[in-house]
């Protein structure tokens, strides 16, 4: 972990929660990490979603829809706020690669939870999987 997570103890413990909520896969807890307008923002939307219910749902879901999920590197900006998980995945018989970018406030609460994947079969997989478990929930959104 960088340096400079060590100068705000709130995100070292909300990482280390969200980590321990990853290798468990049991994300009930996740709200208590979320800033009640957190943002959302998908590989494969054009259209943020906004609101700790609906980043938790989204969030939940896709650990379900993973398989093999694992945490590679982590870095950390200057001011220990905004941090990025290098981590891979699979979806059905499609490998994945991705980061995700998460930016906390000074409370150690998520403001902002965006993810970059790669390759485009990986993200179509996970994107149609996604699809057929929320695309109900998400037309409201």
């Amino acid at each position: 972990m960088s340096a400079a997570l060590a100068v705000k103890p709130a995100v070292v413990q909300a990482l280390a929660q969200w980590h321990a909520m990853i290798v468990s896969n049991d994300l009930r807890a996740l709200p208590e990490l979320l800033e009640p307008q957190a943002v959302f923002r998908s590989p494969a939307a054009f259209k943020p979603y906004v609101g700790a219910p609906v980043v938790a749902l989204i969030l939940s879901t896709v650990s379900k829809v993973f398989e093999d999920f694992v945490y590679h590197r982590e870095l950390a900006s200057a001011d220990g706020l905004n941090v990025v998980l290098e981590f891979s995945a699979r979806v059905g018989d499609r490998e994945l690669k991705g980061i995700d970018m998460i930016r906390f406030n000074e409370d150690g609460k998520v403001v902002e939870f965006e993810v970059m994947i790669r390759s485009m079969s990986g993200l179509q997989a996970l994107s149609e999987e996604m699809g057929r478990r929320l695309a109900p929930y998400l037309a409201k959104a």
